[in-house]
């Protein structure tokens, strides 16, 4: 008879502890998917981009800029030099 007992008391200790384990992991799980939990993880990812993107946006205004220069130069140089006699003939 003490086995059954033992066995008993055991599984019951067992039941229970693994019931109250799965009920802390749901709410756990719930709370983190709660609307301000959600909201606040995008904040902080946006905060952590943000530097990332500004640079990149920055980066890429500067590469434009110098390719405009190098196009605007492009131009001038064209339009300043008189035309070939190969060009006069064609155009």
């Amino acid at each position: 008879m003490p086995k059954r007992t033992f066995y008993f008391v055991a599984g019951t200790a067992a039941g229970l502890g693994s019931s109250l384990w799965v009920q802390r992991r749901v709410r756990l799980a719930v709370e983190r998917y709660v609307p301000e939990k959600v909201q606040e993880r995008a904040t902080e990812a946006a905060k952590r981009v943000a530097p990332a993107v500004r640079d990149a946006v920055t980066e890429g205004r500067d590469a434009m800029r110098a390719r405009e220069d190098e196009m605007r130069a492009d131009l001038a140089e064209r339009v300043a030099r008189p035309p070939s006699p190969a060009r006069r003939r064609a155009g």
